[in-house]
């Protein structure tokens, strides 16, 4: 069953779109802050992407990264309101060429088309608030957070969604991923805005949870495996065996994957907060 549904925090403008109802990693949210939009939404909801754009005149778009939830409908956008995106450099040359997406993303978020973005500018507002890019991989390389810090909001883009991790893509990386959130709190903010899991009034905290939940998992695994314990087993003793959601991805999207790139991270170099 499809989600549609309408929300205001303060003076933003959000509207959550989905395919499925099947739990927050299956819904996306599209946020508007004083003309500017961040993300799309994914190109199978543009039916719903589409009003909600033009209920008010559109100054800007910004793009986290590439995945086809969050530029889906960066093209469609651009047709109707004549505004071309801004994104990091990678997700240009990413939506220029175009990219494959699995068939289990395909089905709940559909395709992305090639897109003509332009690059973020070196000076970036929304209204009077300044904007300061947070350079983020790990989830995607070429992702990119959203700072307000006069406000003390966050646009996450992926790197938050929850406070805890059970799987991970194939193309993810958790030493790269770790860094990243290490890098982001070191801003001080309050709110995240979090495009799947929606308003998180205690940001910061949340995301420190989610670091010291990673470093924990990762120096547990290692703890396994200096016993010899093959990475199946230590997988199966951390986070029980794998479910129906590692088959239907064809294991690109699993709890091994998880392991497995915990297993690499250098625990000497993540001092905890």
């Amino acid at each position: 069953m499809s989600v549609r549904e309408s929300f205001r925090y303060q003076d933003l403008d959000a509207l959550r779109v989905g395919r499925f109802n099947l739990g927050v990693n299956t819904t996306f949210i599209v946020y508007r802050l004083k003309g500017t939009v961040i993300d799309t939404g994914p190109s199978n909801q543009w039916k719903y992407v589409k009003p909600f754009i033009q209920s008010a005149p559109l100054r800007q778009l910004l793009l986290t990264h590439h995945h086809e939830d969050h530029s889906g409908n960066a093209g469609a956008i651009q047709k109707i309101t004549g505004v071309q995106a801004y994104a990091p450099e990678l997700t240009i040359d990413i939506l220029k060429r175009g990219f494959r997406i699995p068939p289990m993303q395909k089905l709940f978020w559909g395709s992305a088309g090639k897109a003509d973005v332009a690059l973020l500018p070196r000076d970036i507002s929304i209204g009077p608030d300044k904007v300061e890019p947070l350079f983020s991989p790990g989830h995607a390389k070429d992702m990119t957070c959203y700072l307000l810090p006069e406000r003390g909001w966050l646009f996450s883009a992926d790197l938050f969604i929850a406070n805890y991790l059970k799987f991970l893509r194939i193309d993810e990386n958790i030493p790269t991923l770790l860094n990243s959130i290490k890098s982001v709190l070191e801003h001080p903010f309050d709110v995240i805005l979090c495009p799947h899991r929606g308003v998180v009034e205690d940001g910061w905290q949340q995301l420190n949870k989610k670091y010291e939940y990673i470093l924990s998992l990762s120096a547990d695994a290692q703890e396994f495996e200096k016993q010899g314990l093959p990475l199946d087993q230590i997988t199966f003793r951390l986070l029980g065996k794998e479910g129906l959601l590692s088959i239907m991805t064809g294991y690109n999207f699993c709890k091994r994957n998880l392991i497995a790139s915990c297993l690499k991270v250098d625990l000497n170099t993540m001092a905890r907060f």
